[in-house]
């Protein structure tokens, strides 16, 4: 479960950074100012992490009934 939501906290960063990068160049290509307001970037993140929780669920809920020797073996 930490893996995946830190893999997905990982991508929300990511994924935010750039597109405030794409949006500042867009804005600078139209001579536009940059506004990148942080609702927007909390609530992708957010999204990022809800659905790195989601997808983190099914798989430790089914390694979490198995002995240690038997999860490692079955990957």
């Amino acid at each position: 479960m930490i893996e995946s939501v830190m893999l997905a906290l990982l991508g929300g960063v990511t994924g935010s950074l750039l597109g405030a990068c794409a949006t500042a160049v867009w804005a600078a290509w139209h001579q536009w100012p940059v506004v990148v307001p942080l609702s927007v970037t909390r609530a992708g993140l957010a999204g990022a992490l809800l659905v790195g929780m989601a997808a983190g669920v099914y798989p430790s809920m089914r390694a979490a009934v198995l002995l240690p020797t038997e999860a490692l073996g079955s990957g």
